[in-house]
């Protein structure tokens, strides 16, 4: 059964470390890694939606267009709520190893109740792009864009977010740089 939640893939990013789109990269056995976390999230959620600043894909999948200026995490995270009026889960794109035990413990960690948001952390720190948002951040969110501010570890800080602690390191690699993305497909 899958969680009764949406998921939402963080796909509006610069990537300017790694020199072109990471989201149109291809990946495992799909033309763009934005379609290999489209494919294997689906079942896993109520559904599945692709946060972007323009429709860049060449398959099918709901967009959610983040129409700022900024490219930021909060930005999105913005975009998303206005969207779909209430809770998600966040993954970014270039996390593709992020897997069904990492969102089972969050997700039981967000039925707990109690929390604005549920974010993964491991030894080297936390995960603010794999984790859970609720609709009580939306108006700190709103706040925070009128005023210009677009630190997300800021609304953190300044909201109940509770953090669930995984030790495996590599269930959160994220594909930063042309030798990350290489070290990526091949552990694939």
């Amino acid at each position: 059964m899958p969680y009764p939640l949406p998921c939402v893939i963080f796909a509006g990013g610069k990537s300017s470390r790694m020199g072109r789109d990471k989201a149109l990269l291809p990946f495992g056995d799909y033309d763009t890694l934005a379609e290999y976390q489209y494919r294997r999230l689906a079942p896993l959620f109520a559904s599945v939606h692709l946060s972007t600043k323009a429709d860049k894909f060449p398959f099918d999948a709901p967009l959610i267009l983040d129409a700022f200026d900024t490219y930021a995490p909060t930005a999105g995270l913005l975009a998303a709520f206005e969207a779909l009026g209430g809770d998600f889960f966040a993954l970014s794109v270039d996390t593709p190893f992020a897997d069904e035990r990492v969102f089972g413990l969050l997700f039981e960690a967000y039925e707990r109740g109690g929390a604005d948001a549920v974010v993964a952390r491991s030894p080297s720190g936390s995960h603010p792009m794999c984790g859970i948002y609720t609709q009580n951040l939306y108006p700190a969110l709103r706040a925070m864009a009128d005023a210009g501010r677009h630190r997300l570890g800021y609304l953190l800080k300044n909201a109940k977010t509770r953090f669930v602690d995984f030790d495996d390191e590599s269930l959160f690699f994220n594909m930063n740089t042309p030798a990350e993305y290489d070290s990526a497909r091949a552990a694939r």
